[in-house]
């Protein structure tokens, strides 16, 4: 199952993003998206999960989840 965390503080690392998912299962993938031009964050990533009943776990548990000072909001991928 495919998630997108929107509202990260700049600085996180796709490393931090992915211990921030791991206490709830396994992840596939975890991808912070970078401007082309520039190579910073922009902001948001994508986390994906291969149980999807883990996934929604770690979508309720870290919804607004403040992370460096930041509410994180987490949903599923459209």
């Amino acid at each position: 199952m495919k998630i997108l965390v929107r509202n990260l503080e700049r600085s996180v690392t796709e490393a931090e993003l992915n211990a921030l998912f791991k206490p709830y299962g396994a992840i596939e993938s975890c991808v912070i998206v970078t401007d082309a031009a520039t190579g910073k964050s922009k902001g948001f990533g994508f986390v994906e999960m291969t149980n999807p009943r883990e996934a929604i776990k770690a979508i309720k548990a870290l919804n607004t989840f403040k992370v460096k000072g930041a509410g994180i909001r987490v949903k599923a991928a459209e």
